[in-house]
């Protein structure tokens, strides 16, 4: 008796979940739902062996653990690629079109959110887990469970992986920020970040009283149920009793309409009730994607158009200046906390004393704040109309705000030219050590300015000694031994690095990452680079003489010849392991531009030849291209060539050249 009611009990309150959130149209009043709910509550507790895993009991958490389980994917979860603009729409679909001539595409919303992975048996969730590093995620199958858009008992007795979005809505961010605020707690930056936090709790009570969702788009096996579409996959997935995005989806067959798509969705925006940062474009046939297949990391068949950068206005609060590794000082905005395209931020650079005098900007101002490329904040400039009192100009400072040497300004900047400037020696260190650089991984600024102020570290070579000083270093606070041993195992891996990241670690001014792989291509190793000339520099494409110069004194200086020594000792290589280029003097140092629908090579691929035979590629025509290649329906890239005269291949003329040297 007792166990029919809780069934019919679970059963009724499941099913007004489903018709309240997937279908929009409530089937029972909010008091109804209470009543039933408190009695089931009442009976569970009485009778807990009739509670039932699919019980919406569940969603209140209170499950604790120590720490989340690995989850090792059964399928990898991939994200896109992402593009920023409409020229990236066309190339994408030209792309697909040299597979699928006649290509048809879904366009969905992409939620600011985090990816998460629900696996089900015989209709009944068992396992959540997040995305991770696309192989391996963590199980945080308790936390999922209170959310209330995840079904915890499908329409049908199915075994099933469904993909989607974890997110938190407007409305569940602003009552959560409300609830920290009144706790003395700070207040999340974004929604993302919030929903990110949240379901990372080790506490599922935490998780249910902050409110998440979840958005299905994904099942890794369609085929296996009988879909044909990723169109099919969202109405399968309404039906199984998931929120979905279907009545914001749209399937288009040129790109005039997805660009119109998003278009109109990026008006619509600002009133969705959740965040979105951009836009999902993904092939709709099934059997088209298995044409299309993957790369060693994305798949083909789809892309993530990202929304352009937000501006946001926000006041100055103060310009901090700071020394890099050359000794190059760069004044930073200090303003109050803003929220920009997605993540809260407070500072940005302002470059140089030109910068700060074209702008006008002076301490107090309104200033109007984006992120470049969604990742980079930066100042777009003054609303001097705001100005209310008198604001004092901006000056440059004249001596280093770390050990006082006066400054000396070379073109746009200023330096400080103490080579002994501890801001300069920690600088450059952690330059050598950084991703782009030597990239030994473990180490960031706090860890290298932590052993330079110990005295363990002074000079690059100094890294490749750490291992003497392993046990004194496994003392230190804060340090123990598994970290030192990962620091010393990235140490090590560093040594057989192409010659091209160690001429960029160096530091070697006015030399960044293209001038290094070009010096490394050309010189092969660094004693053949220690043996040149500046007349020989000069004959290098893209090397002028300031940076020819510049090469010179660093070669011809003792001590960097010493430290070079030092690392030879040491074991570090010093020879050019990437792919040679050919000469071929057809494509060698000239500039190509791609145009049209080519059909016998994608870009990327032409791209790549052209590099190998030592030309460049760009992406737009100027009169510094020499060659334009063409394939169907060029448009106004071809237009331009013709009314500059610049020469025009066909790809089978550019094959032709390729294979004549």
């Amino acid at each position: 008796m007792e166990q029919d009611r809780i069934n019919e009990l679970v059963d009724t309150i499941n099913k007004a979940s489903y018709a309240y959130h997937v279908l929009d149209s409530p089937m029972i009043t909010d008091q109804e739902y209470d009543d039933y709910y408190n009695e089931l509550l009442r009976l569970e507790q009485k009778f807990p062996l009739y509670k039932r895993e699919d019980s919406p009991t569940n969603r209140v958490g209170g499950e604790a653990i120590d720490k989340f389980n690995k989850v090792i994917h059964q399928r990898p979860m991939l994200s896109f690629d992402d593009i920023f603009n409409e020229d990236e729409v066309i190339e994408f679909d030209e792309r697909i079109r040299k597979v699928i001539p006649h290509p048809e595409y879904t366009i969905e919303p992409k939620m600011d959110g985090l990816s998460g992975s629900l696996i089900y048996e015989k209709g009944v969730f068992v396992r959540g887990a997040t995305r991770g590093d696309g192989l391996v995620g963590e199980d945080i199958t308790f936390n999922i469970k209170t959310i209330k858009t995840v079904p915890l008992r499908l329409t049908q007795d199915i075994d099933i992986e469904i993909r989607g979005e974890i997110y938190m809505s407007y409305a569940s961010f602003e009552k959560a920020n409300q609830e920290r605020e009144r706790n003395g707690e700070a207040l999340f930056a974004n929604p993302r970040n919030a929903a990110a936090g949240s379901v990372r709790q080790l506490d599922s009570k935490i998780t249910a009283k902050r409110n998440l969702d979840f958005m299905a788009y994904f099942i890794p096996n369609p085929e296996e149920y009988g879909i044909k579409t990723q169109e099919e996959t969202l109405r399968f997935l309404k039906d199984l009793g998931f929120v979905t995005n279907i009545n914001l989806n749209q399937v288009a067959s040129t790109t005039s309409e997805i660009v119109m798509y998003i278009d109109d969705l990026a008006s619509k925006r600002e009133k969705l009730p959740f965040a979105i940062d951009g836009v999902v474009i993904k092939v709709n046939s099934l059997l088209d994607e298995e044409k299309l297949g993957f790369t060693s990391r994305v798949p083909r068949w789809g892309i993530a158009y990202k929304f352009p950068a937000e501006e946001v206005l926000t006041t100055l609060i103060d310009i901090k200046f700071t020394v890099g590794r050359t000794g190059k000082i760069t004044p930073n905005a200090l303003f109050h906390p803003v929220h920009v395209a997605g993540s809260l931020v407070s500072k940005a650079t302002l470059h140089n004393e030109d910068y700060c005098k074209q702008k006008d900007i002076r301490i107090g101002d309104t200033i109007c704040i984006r992120k470049a490329g969604d990742v980079i904040p930066e100042v777009v400039g003054v609303k001097e109309e705001r100005r209310t009192t008198t604001l004092v100009p901006f000056e440059m400072i004249q001596f280093c705000p770390m050990c006082g040497e006066e400054l000396i300004k070379k073109e746009a900047h200023h330096y400080c030219v103490n080579e002994h400037c501890p801001a300069r020696k920690i600088e450059s260190l952690t330059h050598f050590v950084s991703r782009d650089a030597m990239y030994i991984e473990g180490f960031g600024e706090r860890i290298v300015e932590d052993l330079y102020n110990m005295n363990y570290i002074k000079k690059v070579s100094d890294f490749y000694t750490l291992k003497k000083v392993k046990d004194e270093l496994k003392e230190l606070e804060g340090y123990g031994e598994k970290s030192i041993q990962n620091l010393l195992d990235g140490i090590e891996a560093s040594k057989g690095n192409s010659l091209e990241r160690l001429l960029f670690a160096l530091g070697i001014r006015y030399i960044g990452k293209k001038t290094a792989k070009i010096l490394a291509k050309k010189y092969k190793t660094m004693d053949n680079l220690l043996s040149t000339t500046y007349e020989e520099l000069l004959s290098i494409d893209d090397i002028g003489e300031i940076m020819a110069d510049s090469i010179m004194n660093f070669i011809q200086n003792s001590d960097n010849l010493t430290l070079i020594h030092e690392l030879k000792g040491y074991g570090v290589e010093m020879v050019y392991k990437g792919i040679d280029t050919r000469n071929n003097i057809y494509i060698e140092n000239k500039i190509f531009v791609l145009t049209g629908s080519l059909e016998k090579f994608s870009r990327e691929d032409a791209s790549k030849i052209i590099e190998e035979n030592g030309g460049k590629t760009s992406s737009s025509v100027t009169g510094k291209t020499s060659v334009v290649v063409v394939g169907a329906n060029p448009g106004s890239k071809y237009k331009k060539a013709l009314e500059l005269g610049i020469e025009i291949w066909t790809e089978d003329e550019f094959l032709e050249k390729v294979k004549s040297e």
